[in-house]
């Protein structure tokens, strides 16, 4: 069933009598504010006919509110933002956004491309080795896209387009992005990612939502009970930079093959989780031979009775859990701290471009980037 809904994108628009055209979800858009350098921003609403509602911005691309029903059939929001553009804009930690070209780290932002030494944007800290993060000095979750919206049978839509141009933060292109989320009636948030280049880059794509599944951002997640199948993750080093090393999870704080509580063991005094100060990390997906998107996921919320599941394509996730969450006040005057909520980053290995017996994250013109991940949503 799950691998019809990858699909979403490739029906036909349904035509007129067709039996599903009566339970199409409907779009609408409004306007969200302007940019200091002019650009108008929209805001996007997709609604399904079950009445789940997600509302995204072309400002980064940027998922500002995801409601679902808990097991009485009560509707809340399940992600973490703001509900100002100016708040996106003034301080975010990457709430809901979409980061590239290269989501997380590359060390001293250093790569070789064809034997050609290609130098990202890098931020320098006192006393740490030089990294390029999540896309650099603009990344593509402070950039306006260009979006187009509309309805297919059983799923509404919206595409977003971005032009990365040549040498910005110093990634050879221009890199064409496309990123396209899918709302379906079946209650599953789709993120279809597509990209081509005009000349060899390296390119990680992914999407920085914050769950909290108890609703409307009260409390934490600790109590959110997660099963993971993955078996090792990337092995960090101080600065959470991948050192190439893959390290089981068995016997370890790591370890989600059996449903668990996040909060079990995250303040244990494991030297991985210290370096993280609770979890953030790379898991590595523990994939079958099948082609498509894979479960990787499920997560419980025992008070709402919410069950989220995420399927993906990719070969990683990084899974981070809000530790330096603080001082920040959110959607509905909820203040958020360490734990507020966690972050299911699908993904290729961070550091990839130091690591050539990690998966490749070349691209080069003639090829096709393409990736799909999944959000399911249901109650208990």
């Amino acid at each position: 069933m799950f691998r019809r809904l990858l699909n979403f994108s490739l029906l036909a628009v349904c035509a007129s009598g067709y039996w599903g055209c009566s339970k199409l979800g409907t779009v609408t858009e409004e306007a969200w504010g302007t940019l200091e350098t002019g650009e108008a921003v929209t805001l996007y609403t997709l609604t399904n006919p079950n009445g789940m509602e997600v509302k995204i911005t072309n400002y980064g691309g940027i998922i500002v509110s995801l409601t679902t029903p808990d097991r009485e059939g009560e509707f809340e929001d399940v992600v973490l933002g703001y509900h100002t553009l100016d708040e996106y804009v003034e301080r975010n930690p990457l709430f809901g956004a979409i980061v590239g070209l290269y989501a997380n780290r590359v060390e001293t932002g250093l790569v070789e491309l064809d034997g050609e030494q290609v130098q990202l944007f890098v931020r320098e800290r006192p006393g740490q080795v030089p990294v390029h993060m999540h896309g650099g000095s603009v990344g593509l979750d402070e950039v306006v896209w260009t979006a187009t919206s509309g309805r297919k049978q059983k799923a509404v839509y919206l595409n977003l387009q971005y032009l990365h141009a040549d040498g910005q933060d110093g990634y050879p292109g221009p890199v064409h992005v496309s990123v396209t989320y899918g709302l379906t009636n079946d209650n599953s948030l789709v993120i279809y990612y597509e990209a081509t280049t005009e000349k060899i880059t390296v390119l990680n794509l992914t999407n920085h939502s914050y769950f909290n599944l108890i609703g409307d951002g009260v409390g934490n997640v600790r109590n959110h009970v997660v099963q993971l199948y993955s078996d090792e993750l990337t092995e960090v080093k101080p600065g959470l930079i991948p050192n190439g090393n893959f390290v089981p999870v068995k016997d370890t704080p790591f370890d989600f093959n059996m449903p668990k509580r996040i909060g079990l063991e995250i303040d244990d005094s494991n030297e991985q989780l210290r370096l993280g100060r609770g979890y953030d990390h790379n898991y590595v997906l523990r994939k079958s031979d099948q082609k498509g998107a894979e479960l990787f996921a499920t997560v419980y919320e025992p008070t709402s009775g919410r069950l989220m599941e995420v399927f993906t394509d990719q070969p990683g996730v990084q899974f981070y859990t809000a530790n330096g969450m603080r001082g920040i006040t959110g959607k509905y005057g909820v203040e958020y701290g360490p734990r507020s909520g966690f972050c299911f980053e699908t993904q290729h290995y961070p550091n990839s471009p130091n690591h050539p017996h990690f998966p490749s994250t070349v691209l080069r013109p003639g090829e096709v980037f393409k990736s799909t991940t999944a959000f399911t949503f249901s109650a208990e």
